[in-house]
C-alpha cells in the first residue's frame, strides 16, 4: 500500500493539468509585450479563469516572460493556439486598424478603420492627427449605440490598443479581445483587405486640406 501511494504521488507530480493556462499566459504576453504578470492576471480573470496571483506569477517566470521585452526578437516561436473560428453572422467580430496619410500641406494624419469581419462593412472611420486609446473608445461607444457591441474585438499590439481605456472597454461591455498570433500577419487579413481598398478608392482619390475636411469625406466612404 505504501508503494502504491509513492507511485501515485510521483505520477501526479509529473503531470501538468494546466497546460492550457500556460499557453494562454504565453499567448497574451507575446501579443501584449508591455503586460506584466499583474495585467495578464487581470485579463485572465476577465476571461473567466479562476486562478490566483502566485500561480500566474510562477508560470510567468517559468516561461521566461520576464525577459521577453529584451529578448523577444531572438526567442523561439511561441506555441500557437488553435485557429480562430470565423464569425457566422454580422456584429460578432470587429477588426480595428490604422491607415496613415497626409494632408495637402504635408501634415500627417491617420484614420482608424473598424471593420465587421463577417460583412466586410465599416461601421466607422475616424480621422485625426493624434488618435489615442480614448479616441478608439469614443468611436466604439458611438458604434455600440448604433448597433450594439460585438462578441469579439481583434487588433494588433499598437500603443493605442494597449491603453488602460482599451483594456476597460471590452471588460465593461462583455467583449473578448482576440490577439494576433506571432508570425501570422494573415490573422488581420480582413481589415488589411478593407484598408487596401479604402486607400485606393478614397485616400488616393482626394487631397484633404484639413483634418476636418478628411473627417467629413471619410464619413461617406464607409
Amino acid at each position: 500500500m505504501g508503494g502504491m501511494n509513492r507511485w501515485t504521488y510521483r505520477y501526479r507530480s509529473n503531470k501538468d493539468p494546466r497546460t492550457e493556462l500556460r499557453m494562454r499566459i504565453r499567448e497574451i504576453a507575446q501579443a501584449r509585450v508591455r503586460y506584466g504578470y499583474r495585467k495578464i492576471l487581470a485579463l485572465l480573470h476577465r476571461e473567466g479563469w479562476k486562478v490566483g496571483r502566485y500561480l500566474v506569477y510562477r508560470f510567468y517566470q517559468e516561461e521566461g516572460l520576464t525577459l521577453r521585452q529584451r529578448l523577444r526578437r531572438r526567442r523561439r516561436v511561441a506555441i500557437h493556439r488553435r485557429e480562430r473560428r470565423e464569425p457566422t453572422g454580422p456584429n460578432q467580430v470587429w477588426s480595428l486598424d490604422f491607415v496613415a496619410d497626409q494632408l495637402a500641406d504635408g501634415r500627417r494624419f491617420r484614420a482608424l478603420t473598424v471593420v465587421d469581419v463577417y460583412t466586410q462593412e465599416s461601421p466607422a472611420i475616424e480621422a485625426g492627427q493624434s488618435l489615442k486609446g480614448e479616441d478608439v473608445v469614443r468611436v466604439l461607444n458611438w458604434i455600440q449605440v448604433q448597433r450594439g457591441a460585438p462578441k469579439m474585438l481583434f487588433f494588433d499590439n499598437g500603443s493605442e490598443f494597449s491603453s488602460q481605456a482599451m483594456d476597460l472597454w471590452p471588460y465593461q461591455n462583455g467583449v473578448r479581445i482576440d490577439f494576433p498570433r506571432p508570425g501570422k500577419p494573415t490573422d488581420n487579413a480582413h481589415v488589411e483587405s478593407f484598408n487596401g481598398t479604402f486607400r485606393r478608392e478614397c485616400l488616393n482619390a482626394y487631397w484633404f486640406m484639413t483634418v476636418t475636411e478628411a473627417k467629413e469625406i471619410l464619413q461617406f466612404s464607409r
